[in-house]
């Protein structure tokens, strides 16, 4: 158990659930050519989740000091696993994942996709070695590397398949993906805030600079109360523009998704005690959840939608 927590198996198992949603409950419902068949795309996940878990346990060996502090019941490195174990796990899951990456690239006969990989290998290595400590620079990396994982689907799965005869086509579901990928962004750098928050006193000792150490809790807790708005308001153009004739899916992005928002909104408004952000980064990460489940809504509305106009 003590390694599954290493790696954060929870996250991983959101980010896998989000690439199944995706190709299963979008994708496939798009009658679409997908290059990538489905044990192909299992590869993929593979690889995703290998590189994840490496920076998890990179993140882990470098914040002992931090989480000693922040939450001590919960450090892993140096207690129930020691530095050089951690260290090897971080090269194997890392080198897995490089390794399926090489593989699927040269399969879509796009070798230099590989660098996708070793990209967001780097970014995870120097997010925990130097970039946590830049201001607003952690939170930004991680979520795009969040918003990443959502495109990096558009990237094996449709770009190789493009033909000028489909391209209108994938084009229009590579649109759907990029624009969750956005919101998934906004949301999780939210969340990002909001752990900071939670972790203040941790990271001052160890010297990071976060928004609440430079502004102070009170006042970040109302800046990222003004910001709920904007993926709030986000989803209910998109939702206005593009869903408004799909029913159910209009439904699902109001209630399951704004609706926590606004609950968000309303209690961030009002926190100041560590117990109060932790319960909020929790209501972020449902939110994250109901938004994976919502692209498989979108998916099976537009199809139904599709099959009773014909």
């Amino acid at each position: 158990m003590k390694y599954l927590n290493l790696i954060r198996y929870p996250n991983l198992l959101l980010i896998a659930l989000m690439q199944l949603v995706v190709y299963y409950g979008f994708l496939n419902f798009q009658n679409i050519p997908l290059v990538l068949q489905p044990w192909q795309y299992f590869l993929l996940i593979l690889a995703t989740v290998c590189i994840t878990a490496g920076g998890y346990i990179i993140n882990d060996i470098f914040d002992q000091e931090a989480d000693a502090i922040n939450k001590p019941e919960k450090k892993i490195v140096g207690t129930s696993i020691t530095e050089s174990q951690a260290y090897n796990l971080y090269v194997g899951f890392t080198l897995t994942g490089v390794g399926i990456g090489f593989y699927l690239s040269r399969l879509i006969e796009h070798p230099n996709f590989v660098i996708v990989f070793i990209l967001c290998s780097a970014s995870l290595y120097l997010y925990a070695t130097s970039w946590k400590g830049i201001l607003l620079v952690k939170n930004i990396i991680v979520s795009l590397l969040l918003a990443f994982s959502i495109l990096i689907i558009g990237l094996f799965v449709l770009f190789p398949a493009i033909t000028p005869y489909n391209k209108p086509q994938l084009l229009t579901a590579f649109s759907v993906l990029f624009d969750f990928s956005i919101i998934a962004f906004v949301i999780n750098f939210l969340r990002e805030l909001v752990k900071d928050l939670e972790d203040v006193k941790g990271d001052y000792n160890q010297g990071i600079q976060t928004l609440p150490i430079v502004l102070g809790i009170n006042r970040t807790a109302k800046i990222v109360c003004g910001l709920t708005f904007i993926p709030i308001g986000m989803l209910l153009y998109y939702t206005y523009v593009n869903l408004f004739e799909l029913l159910y899916a209009t439904l699902y992005i109001l209630l399951a998704i704004i609706g926590p928002l606004l609950y968000f909104s309303i209690k961030m408004a009002w926190a100041s005690q560590k117990k109060e952000f932790k319960h909020l980064s929790q209501v972020l990460r449902l939110v994250i959840f109901l938004g994976i489940l919502a692209i498989g809504v979108i998916g099976l509305n537009m199809y139904y939608y599709a099959t009773q106009q014909v």
